[in-house]
């Protein structure tokens, strides 16, 4: 076990723990030449019972390879997931493992059958699983799980072209609950909806989590939807995490240069505040995974960089309790 992994455990046996997850994926780059995108590289969190981790960044850091990698829709690379304190890697512990665990999609419209009426699309797990003895248990069971996410049982006949992006959100939330999960990858799952209608899915998630028990991995870019619901908070920047700690903990005090920066573009509605409030700009785009600077993965648009951030990746440390920065000058940012 490294030192990373030894300040990361928790108190008791989380429910999953993820050590060192590495995706790469080969691109062609002609003439019988690949060369490895690094869309996750080394990355480790945990997840308690009943506790949900927000994980943010900008578009292409990896946040969602992150969860479908967790959930074995991808292959890992490299690294260690396990669920229970039990590892999580060959094809008969995937399929128990996802007896337990689930997922919700971002587009509430490419991830519903059109074919499918909604009774059909919210029983497929239980399809799946066999996790019912007759029609008529089948038949009750999806009409509870309509229930819990708001669903009228005249809703079971109908398909998913006939209801709102809010609507068919649901539906997809209601099919995740179908095994009885413990754990749930949310990713972005209220980013395609209209901001009404984000803060009623938000808190059916926090609802749910409170009556069933749930874990999420709750992946977004919004900071205030991750800020309401999320426990503890990991900023992940080009395939590595650089921050993590207590949700209050890193909106009041981040350390880390690129945590600053995206929360100060949090919008305020004070307009007092707002003015009194400085953005930090940052320069340049951020980086393709297939051409990663070396060391630390934000120096390029560092203010603060230096030639050692260059020369070597800054390790994930405890700067102070529970919370974890990747930088080599913590303190000048600060």
């Amino acid at each position: 076990m490294n030192e990373l992994e030894k300040n990361m455990e928790a108190p008791n046996t989380p429910l999953i723990e993820v050590k060192d997850l590495k995706q790469y994926f080969n691109i062609n780059m002609g003439l019988l030449r690949s060369k490895p995108l690094k869309a996750v590289d080394g990355v480790s969190f945990y997840i308690n019972k009943g506790e949900t981790l927000g994980l943010v960044g900008e578009s292409g850091c990896g946040k969602t390879t992150v969860g479908r990698t967790l959930l074995h829709l991808y292959k890992p690379t490299g690294g260690q997931i396990l669920y229970r304190g039990n590892p999580v890697a060959t094809k008969s512990e995937v399929a128990e493992f996802r007896k337990k665990a689930a997922m919700v999609f971002q587009d509430p419209y490419s991830s519903l059958n059109p074919r499918m009426t909604v009774s059909d699309i919210i029983a497929e797990p239980l399809d799946v699983h066999k996790l019912y003895s007759n029609k008529e248990e089948r038949r009750q069971k999806v009409l509870e799980l309509m229930d819990h996410v708001g669903l009228n049982s005249e809703h079971a006949s109908r398909y998913a072209h006939e209801f709102s992006g809010g609507q068919r959100q649901r539906i997809g939330i209601a099919r995740s609950l179908a095994i009885s999960p413990d754990f749930i990858v949310c990713d972005e799952p209220v980013s395609a909806l209209d901001v009404s209608i984000q803060a009623q899915v938000v808190n059916m998630f926090d609802e749910l989590q409170d009556k069933m028990g749930l874990s999420y991995l709750f992946i977004a870019h919004d900071l205030l939807v991750v800020r309401h619901i999320s426990h503890r908070i990991a900023v992940m920047y080009l395939g590595k995490i650089v921050e993590m700690a207590d949700a209050a903990d890193i909106y009041e005090r981040p350390l880390h240069p690129y945590s600053k920066a995206l929360i100060s573009a949090v919008p305020i509605p004070d307009p007092k505040i707002a003015r009194a409030n400085q953005r930090i700009p940052l320069g340049g785009d951020i980086p393709s995974p297939l051409n990663a600077p070396s060391g630390c993965p934000f120096r390029t648009r560092c203010p603060y960089a230096t030639e050692q951030c260059a020369a070597e990746m800054p390790e994930f440390k405890e700067a102070s309790r529970g919370h974890f920065v990747a930088c080599h000058n913590m303190e000048q940012a600060n």
